[in-house]
């Protein structure tokens, strides 16, 4: 196994396919890896981007060229991602021109977190999309020379993020692919590109990650205390970024706040539970919104494995409201349940107001108990 494709955690599948194409030395000209949001998605992009670079460039080994690599700039590797518009900047102007000194220097510092760990995600406010200005820039990264530059790797991360003009920008390269130039994309929502570039990728999808893989990888890559990590990594859904975002809105009381909210909503108390849940909405509502209900489904989970006689439920500390729970409504439709509250999770990509989505959350849950009786 090639060593860089050993810094990706779990994926076996995807290592064996990606290490069978170094070997074979038939490359596909695009590749695609979808799942879920916070897998190692673009880790597992940046380490393939390496294996090819040093496996298959005749590299002159100086400090600038490896250094060049390992912080993800040119002449090997581009990287794509999400940039704001900036003040006057028209389809004509360069991705960066038009931005402020202060983008100017997120951008790099954002870049420059990545470098060092490839599962940080790049996040610059207002950058909502990747604009066409940055898929024509590829015309010139392609453009210049490098004698040892025999292949050469563009990363588009958060690829669903590109507008209609870049999506078509794109597509015109992957109809004519450039000799020896590799894209790979990574996207959360492979629904948001268009069929005509899928097609032209070899799609490779990834599995979330277990337990103790996220734990590792809070530890090591995000300096998080064991004895957090390992009470989050169940939690997590297999994801990196939900991982960190429980942190984020302090795990502890988010599980509090849950438990009162389902209490609330089942009790029909409208009211009390509007406002927990909007308590739990102050810092990032979209966010807020998703994590909360991937709380609310693990609790759901726990009320259908107690009444399996499955011992091993992840909210230890309120068993007694599990156990209570179920005495009251023993014939709850737990799968009914969860199917109306990853619609709604689903809904946040739709930008909806977050109040009307924090009644519509109330409502199916008390609607579900009174389906019950």
């Amino acid at each position: 196994m090639n060593p860089f494709l050993e810094q990706i955690p779990g994926q076996l599948r995807l290592k064996t396919i990606l290490n069978n194409f170094l070997q074979s030395k038939q490359i596909p000209h695009a590749i695609l890896f979808t799942g879920m949001e916070g897998i190692g998605k673009d880790n597992a992009a940046i380490q393939f981007a390496k294996s090819v670079v040093f496996e298959k460039n005749k590299i002159v080994e100086s400090e600038k060229n490896i250094r060049g690599i390992e912080k993800l700039q040119a002449p090997y590797l581009k990287l794509i991602f999400p940039l704001p518009r900036g003040k006057n900047e028209d389809d004509s102007s360069s991705p960066t021109e038009k931005l402020t000194q202060d983008d100017l220097n997120l951008m790099r510092e954002q870049i420059e977190i990545k470098s060092k760990n490839p599962f940080h995600k790049i996040s610059i406010p207002k950058a909502n999309s990747i604009k066409i200005n940055s898929i024509r820039d590829i015309k010139k990264f392609i453009s210049l020379n490098y004698d040892e530059a025999t292949y050469r790797v563009i990363l588009i991360t958060d690829a669903h993020l590109m507008n209609d003009a870049a999506q078509n920008a794109l597509l015109k390269n992957l109809e004519e692919p450039p000799q020896n130039v590799i894209f790979i994309l990574t996207s959360s929502l492979i629904s948001k590109l268009r069929p005509t570039i899928i097609s032209r990728c070899w799609k490779i999808n990834f599995d979330p990650l277990s337990d103790k893989e996220i734990v590792v990888i809070l530890r090591d890559k995000f300096s998080i205390k064991k004895e957090l990590a390992e009470e989050v990594a169940p939690f997590s859904m297999g994801s990196v970024q939900t991982a960190l975002k429980l942190i984020e809105f302090d795990f502890k009381s988010l599980k509090e706040k849950t438990i009162s909210i389902l209490r609330y909503s089942f009790g029909r108390k409208f009211s009390s539970a509007f406002n927990e849940l909007s308590s739990v909405l102050t810092k990032d509502k979209s966010s807020g919104f998703k994590i909360l209900i991937s709380m609310m489904l693990v609790w759901l989970n726990d009320v259908q494995k107690h009444k399996l006689n499955i011992d091993n439920l992840l909210y230890k500390d309120q068993i007694e409201t599990v156990v209570k729970f179920n005495s009251k409504f023993p014939n709850i439709d737990i799968n009914f349940a969860t199917s109306r509250l990853e619609r709604l999770s689903n809904l946040t990509q739709n930008n909806i107001n977050p109040s009307v989505l924090s009644a519509n959350l109330i409502f199916e849950l008390s609607s579900v108990i009174l389906e019950t009786r």
